[in-house]
């Protein structure tokens, strides 16, 4: 496999090797050791699938105090995926990093713990899954804006389709208001 480090730290853009034939592929989604070496040693306790319809966004989420390291990848279609970095001490506050992950290249985001996440789907249909280091705690669920201004995502949508929770998500700015002062 391929790891290619991002500007964010705790970001990877995993590539793993697949190999194919007239039958198909066939590929490894996680090896402890391999992975391990990559940086991302932490141990998984939780694996989600959603599937989402295309023009739709997730996001960008994240766990206040149950901080989530997540390894997501995409089964069938085609999103774009999101890491925005919103450690308060970090070098890299407010900056962010997409890739496309779909069912040909087999790409895969290592997001680390006390990150935003988040995706839009770009296909018809797209399936999702994470590895996720700590459990769901639904109470614990913070939201950041998906279009936030200070952030400057280069979205593949204009108007996507969004949850509630999504379309009411506050700033980074109101989240972090000790950064800009």
């Amino acid at each position: 496999m391929e790891v290619e480090r991002t500007d964010i730290e705790g970001v990877l853009l995993i590539k793993p090797n697949a190999f194919g034939d007239h039958r198909g592929f066939f590929l490894e989604t996680f090896q402890a050791q391999r992975y391990g070496q990559a940086g991302i040693g932490l141990p998984f306790v939780q694996d989600n699938l959603s599937r989402s319809r295309q023009g739709i966004l997730r996001g960008l989420h994240f766990q206040r105090t149950y901080p989530q390291g997540k390894l997501v990848s995409v089964t069938r279609g085609r999103v774009f995926d999101v890491a925005v970095d919103i450690r308060p001490a970090s070098p890299t506050f407010g900056k962010w990093y997409g890739a496309v992950l779909d069912d040909e290249n087999h790409h895969q985001l290592w997001v680390a713990p006390g990150l935003a996440h988040g995706f839009c789907v770009m296909s018809e249909t797209a399936d999702f899954t994470y590895k996720c280091t700590d459990y769901y705690h639904p109470e614990d669920e913070g939201c950041l804006r998906w279009n936030d201004p200070d952030i400057g995502i280069d979205w593949p949508v204009q108007s996507p389709t969004l949850s509630d929770k999504d379309a009411k998500a506050p700033s980074l700015r109101e989240l972090f208001p000790q950064r800009f002062a």
